[in-house]
């Protein structure tokens, strides 16, 4: 075997913390996706295989937080540690890097799987940063309101509470019932709070605490009715669900697709409705940052960035399209839909997804009824089974998730609180 494949093969083996003799041979170890046919004749031994074959995951963990943080497959590793050693030899004829670079080509793949145009889509680290750029790019003054629900996830909310502590914008919180009766009642809350006063709507099109995925295009429909801005935080959507970017109805789109569209770490898209493209101000500025003419591309311009990510989450998008977006999107539908009947048949928890099975995809939330959840916690650490804590917990999973492995979590439940 060459020497450069070799090194390649550590490199992505050392990204994921495998160290000593078995690192060089677990990263080299490349096999096909299984067939087809065996995911029809036998869908469990199919998503087996592709646990075993496709990830670095020890038989040991059961990992049931995946909406944190995803998990990279080995295709994933071997394209970011592979551009790594080509961009240390400098095999390419471009700067390997992005930052000034418009990566025409990546961003056309994304467009077209995610449902929008080229000239929308633009590179970011994660969501945080998107949503960051938006709310700093908004043309807004003193008195201008933003509207929120009270289910946003930090990052939601701390990108308006900047905007409010220095230029006195007003924030509203809408309270989201748990679970809610129905989509339309969602809907009915959101646009019902809208005031003379606000300018935007900011809402997460999967609720991040809970999973509740929200009717998103008729609340940006309505609220586009009444002349107000949508902000849809994404970071749970790409790679959980189907839809069309373009379809959605939003001014403006954060996303994450480290969670659920097999990236790495540090990768993140900005959608900006071609409408707004010239009315949203960038927050970081290079030498092209008032050039229009690059589109969304112009708010990638924030200097020397590592390209190896980036080539990651094009390698991820290529496996899910392999696998198929359809037969991810059922399977981990599946699992929520298990971890739903499991819940329902522990006395120790709340649910707090709703019944309905449109409204919710790979995340279901549970309350304990008892605060003493710490022996629970200490157990689940013995067991090395990775959730959220605390009294309410976010359950998720994808497909490297076994049935065994929600099995075992309800069994421990069962053990620590009797």
């Amino acid at each position: 075997m060459q020497r450069r494949h070799l090194l390649s093969a550590v490199s992505a083996a050392s990204l994921f913390g495998i160290t000593g003799a078995n690192a060089a041979k677990l990263a080299l170890d490349t096999r096909p996706l299984p067939e087809d046919k065996l995911a029809e004749r036998n869908p469990e031994a199919y998503w087996k295989k592709i646990r075993e074959e496709q990830f670095f995951l020890p038989n040991w963990r059961a990992f049931l937080n995946n909406g944190s943080l995803g998990v990279a497959p080995r295709p994933v590793v071997r394209a970011v540690a592979g551009y790594l050693e080509q961009s240390a030899g400098l095999t390419m004829d471009y700067y390997p890097r992005w930052g000034y670079e418009a990566m025409e080509e990546q961003r056309q793949e994304l467009a077209r799987f995610y449902g929008c145009k080229k000239e929308e889509i633009a590179f970011m680290h994660n969501a945080t940063e998107a949503l960051c750029t938006i709310a700093a790019g908004i043309d807004l003054k003193a008195g201008d309101e933003v509207l929120l629900t009270d289910q946003e996830h930090p990052s939601g909310r701390g990108c308006w509470q900047i905007r409010q502590a220095r230029h006195g914008i007003s924030l509203r919180e809408v309270k989201i019932p748990l679970p809610p009766k129905s989509a339309g009642q969602l809907t009915d809350l959101l646009i019902g709070a809208i005031g003379p006063r606000t300018r935007v709507l900011s809402f997460s099109g999967i609720l991040s605490p809970t999973g509740l995925v929200m009717p998103i295009r008729e609340i940006c429909d309505a609220a586009r009715a009444k002349g107000v801005i949508t902000v849809l935080d994404g970071a749970h959507m790409h790679g959980q669900i189907a839809f069309r970017t373009s379809e959605l109805g939003c001014d403006y789109m954060a996303g994450s697709p480290h969670k659920w569209a097999f990236a790495p770490a540090g990768c993140g898209l900005l959608y900006i409705r071609e409408e707004n493209l010239e009315k949203l101000w960038p927050s970081i500025a290079s030498g092209s940052w008032n050039n229009e003419d690059l589109k969304a591309a112009r708010f990638m311009n924030v200097g020397t960035n590592n390209r190896a990510i980036f080539e990651g989450m094009m390698a991820g998008l290529k496996f899910l399209e392999q696998l198929g977006p359809e037969r991810v999107y059922a399977r981990i539908h599946e699992q929520a839909r298990y971890f739903f009947k499991k819940s329902q048949e522990c006395p120790h928890v709340d649910l707090l997804t709703p019944g309905n099975d449109a409204m919710f995809g790979s995340l279901v939330t549970v309350k304990f009824k008892s605060p003493k959840v710490d022996k629970l916690q200490e157990l689940l650490k013995k067991k090395r089974i990775w959730t959220t804590g605390g009294q309410q917990v976010r359950l998720s999973s994808h497909v490297h998730t076994r049935k065994s492995d929600i099995d075992l979590y309800f069994e421990t439940v069962k053990e620590a609180l009797g």
